[in-house]
């Protein structure tokens, strides 16, 4: 029987294992064909930057998508003389992150966004070699077909949309004598992931099937994902999907839902409805049991109301009880919370600006998303900007938006802006420190006037928007420093409230089984009274966030268990406890056995892949939670090795 991908396997639904010396040697007489020799002066020639600009919004859907994997990638490598790259399908970078010690040698080399890094251009080299080859590469040192370029060290990975279709690069470069086996494993897992979020994306108006035949894999980047039009026709698989289901892209086209699993469309759109779901338990057309869950994506339309005569009255509503407040649910029983949920529930509708304060994880998006469910606005968008990470020179065309034309590759009709997206709703302006001083300019203009211009428009177009900002820095420092403007912030300071850090807060015991029901799926699962004391002296540096990562974690070792021990903690949160305090803490944990050795590595390897994928990849964070070294954690993983 032919078994559905793990996590083992992931490495072969991400590109076949060609013999690298073949590859290299291939990829050489290209580059002599192309008329290259190795000692000449690379090509350096980049786009000026209305070009740049033009290629990063021809390829807006990939550049916004792999952003925020690029930056959980780059804070793996930094400090380690390496930078990460994004280039088109044609390899020419459109974004870059690096260090700044390897900076200077990168622009050497025009390692810089505009510059054309196909092989055509510079010979073999990771980027160029990985697009013509269509599979992940490494060139290492002089593997490198120029002379100017055997400094270097990079691995790259395609990334390929639904169709299958190459539509960029993701490489790590850096000095080849910090060269790690490793670095090619986190770029795989951090492509994957960009194509996972390309595909989720890529369709309206569709059921979408997440499954895998461990049901712990589903949400993870190891879940088949399939999207099936309303008629049941397959419209798309991602690779994992394709891995599973023993099919190709071509073959995909020529089935539906009922042939590949032997049921009618509409069992997805029933468990899609339902209040909550419990994963749907199907039969492949290979004879694979897998689970799933199902979404669908219905596309956003505009709502025109159709014309009523004066005498025929609209039908009434009907009668709906009040939605639970959102904003009453993160008030567990600390005083303080308390304090911040009254005064925030006091100017609800107001047209009040709300700035949160508070350290980094304690919870300042939820209190804005709280915020904006409980305020006459819910049914409005709620538009989310981290300040912090939009490039300089895409912030006008990202926040403010441009009309047709503005400049050369503009999409035909234009793009709104965040902010006119927001328009009704609630805009939420994360990090708002980091904002740079430009764009703070311009946004005290928007809320001076109420309206935002787009670029090349010629007039203003109003806008109404509740504002709530946040931040972790002390704003009146920043004004002091010349790092922000005081103006914008007396605008932005209607109500100022301060998030507790989770150390002082009175509510821990609370607030952890409130998330821990959250987090698990049947929500009976409670904490043993040891670690909750255990909780109630550790100094949470990561707040709510490293809070809610280690229940999950602690909650899939505990497995059918009703009570979590400290035996299925990690062991870095017991490490970072006074010794003294736990003197049976690491003894229970090695005495205690979770059962049969096949069970105990189904559970570890499930709860690794799921603290994995709550921190986005990140494989430093993983280790830390989980409480073993990131060597430790890459030989659990055999298949980034």
């Amino acid at each position: 029987m032919r078994y559905p991908a793990t996590a083992a396997q992931l490495p072969r639904m991400h590109g076949r294992h060609p013999d690298i010396a073949a590859v290299i040697a291939d990829s050489h007489r290209r580059s002599e064909n192309y008329g290259l020799r190795p000692g000449a002066h690379p090509d350096y020639s980049r786009l000026c930057a209305a070009e740049l600009s033009s290629l990063v919004e021809r390829n807006r859907t990939l550049y916004s998508h792999a952003l925020p994997a690029m930056e959980t990638l780059y804070q793996q490598i930094a400090d380690t003389h390496h930078m990460v790259l994004l280039t088109d399908a044609d390899g020419v970078i459109i974004h870059s992150l690096g260090d700044a010690d390897f900076l200077e040698k990168a622009n050497r080399v025009a390692l810089t966004p505009g510059v054309a890094w196909s092989e055509r251009s510079k010979g073999t080299n990771a980027i160029g070699t990985a697009i013509a080859e269509q599979a992940p590469t490494t060139v290492h040192a002089d593997q490198h077909f120029l002379v100017a370029n055997h400094f270097l060290t990079c691995s790259a990975a395609p990334i390929v949309d639904h169709r299958g279709d190459v539509v960029g690069v993701l490489d790590v470069s850096g000095d080849r004598r910090g060269y790690h086996q490793h670095t090619m494993a986190l770029v795989r897992m951090s492509a994957l992931m960009i194509e996972n979020r390309i595909f989720s994306a890529s369709f309206d108006d569709a059921i979408t099937l997440h499954f895998h035949a461990r049901s712990e894999f589903v949400g993870t980047l190891m879940e088949g994902i399939a999207s099936f039009a309303l008629d049941g026709r397959c419209l798309a698989a991602n690779r994992a999907a394709l891995f599973q289901l023993g099919l190709s892209h071509a073959a995909l086209r020529q089935h539906s839902f009922d042939s590949l699993f032997g049921l009618p469309v509409a069992i997805l759109a029933d468990h899609e409805r339902a209040a909550d779901p419990a994963l749907l338990d199907l039969c492949m057309h290979n004879g694979v049991r897998v689970r799933g869950r199902a979404e669908w994506h219905q596309p956003r339309r505009v709502q025109v109301p159709a014309a009523i005569p004066a005498q025929a009255p609209a039908p009434a509503a009907p009668c709906e009880p009040p939605a639970p407040s959102r904003l009453r649910a993160l008030h567990n029983g600390d005083a303080r919370m308390e304090q911040v949920v009254g005064k925030v529930a006091k100017v609800l509708g107001r047209g009040i600006p709300i700035l949160v304060m508070g350290e980094t994880g304690s919870g300042k998006e939820w209190l804005a998303r709280a915020i904006h469910a409980d305020s006459p606005r819910a049914r409005r968008p709620f538009v989310a900007v981290n300040c912090a990470a939009i490039p300089e020179a895409l912030i006008e065309s990202e926040l403010f938006g441009y009309e047709e034309g503005a400049f050369t590759g503009a999409r035909r009709k234009g793009a709104t802006g965040r902010i006119a997206q927001a328009h009704g709703g609630t805009l939420f302006l994360d990090e708002i420190g980091d904002m740079p001083l430009p764009l703070q300019a311009r946004l005290l203009r928007v809320l001076q006037e109420r309206s935002v211009t787009p670029l090349g428009a010629g007039r203003a177009i109003a806008v109404d928007v509740e504002l709530v900002c946040a931040t972790n820095h002390n704003l009146r420092q920043r004004i002091a420093e010349g790092l922000f403007r005081e103006d914008l912030y007396y605008r932005l300071n209607g109500l100022v409230v301060k998030l507790p850090p989770l150390r002082q807060r009175d509510d821990l015991g609370a607030l952890a089984h409130a998330i821990l029901a959250a987090e698990t799926d049947n929500g009976r699962q409670r904490l043993s009274d040891e670690v909750l004391r255990l909780f109630k002296r550790h100094s949470w540096p990561g707040n709510l966030r490293q809070l809610a990562s280690l229940l999950r974690t602690a909650a899939i070792m505990a497995g059918d268990e009703l009570e979590i021990a400290l035996r299925h903690l990690p062991d870095d949160f017991l490490d970072e406890l006074d010794p003294m305090e736990t003197p049976d803490a690491k003894p229970a944990a090695a005495s205690a056995g979770p059962g049969p050795a096949a069970r105990l590595d189904d559970l570890e390897l499930a709860a690794i892949m799921k603290t994995l994928d709550a921190h986005g990849g990140n494989m430093s964070a993983t280790a830390r939670v989980l409480g073993i070294s990131r060597n430790t954690l890459y030989r659990k993983l055999p298949h980034l090795k």
